[in-house]
C-alpha cells in the first residue's frame, strides 16, 4: 500500500520521564510548540486535540496506543485547512529510550495516502517543534519564537 512518512530521530540530554512531561503537559508544550496545548487524558481510547490558546483547535484524534515514558500513538487529522483535513488520519508515534547520559526520541508521522500534502507539511513543522523542544529541555529555553501561535494569512 503505498504510503506518506516522516521519521524524525533525535537525542536529548534529559530523562524519560522528564521528556514525556515535555511531550504531554500543557506548561511544557505551549512553551515549544507555538503556543499549543493538548487536550488529551492520556489513556489509549481518549480522544486528543492539539489547541491553540485562543480555541481554535489544530488537530484531532485519539490515543491508539500509550505506555508513560516509553510510547505514544494518536491517530492524527488536521483541522484547520480543509485539504489537509480531507486527507483524514494520520497516525503518529513518540518512541523514546534511555541511553547511557541521554534519551533517544524517534518520531513517526505516516499517512497511508502516496504524496500527502499533511506529510509534506509537517515535514516542515516537527523539526522546529523537536529542536525547540530539545533546547527546552537542555538549556530551560525554546528557540525563540517557538513559543507563539503562527500568524494567521
Amino acid at each position: 500500500m503505498a504510503h506518506s512518512e516522516l521519521a524524525y530521530l533525535t537525542f536529548i540530554r534529559t530523562t524519560p520521564e522528564k521528556l514525556w512531561k515535555a511531550l504531554t503537559e500543557p506548561e511544557f508544550t505551549r512553551q515549544y510548540w507555538f503556543g499549543t496545548t493538548q487536550d488529551c487524558a492520556w489513556k489509549t481510547g481518549a480522544p486528543w486535540r492539539i489547541l491553540f490558546s485562543d480555541g481554535r483547535v489544530a488537530d484531532t484524534g485519539e490515543v491508539l496506543e500509550i505506555e508513560p515514558n516509553r510510547r505514544l500513538v494518536v491517530s492524527w487529522r488536521h483541522e484547520l485547512s480543509p485539504e489537509l483535513t480531507a486527507e483524514g488520519f494520520s497516525r503518529m508515534s513518540y518512541e523514546i529510550k534511555q541511553e547511557t547520559g541521554f534519551v533517544r526520541l524517534t518520531l513517526t508521522h505516516t499517512m497511508e495516502i502516496e504524496e500527502s500534502k499533511l506529510i509534506q507539511a509537517v515535514s516542515g513543522g516537527w523539526p522546529i517543534i523537536l529542536a525547540s523542544l530539545k533546547s527546552l529541555l537542555e538549556t530551560g529555553e525554546a528557540l525563540q519564537g517557538t513559543g507563539l501561535p503562527p500568524k494567521t494569512k
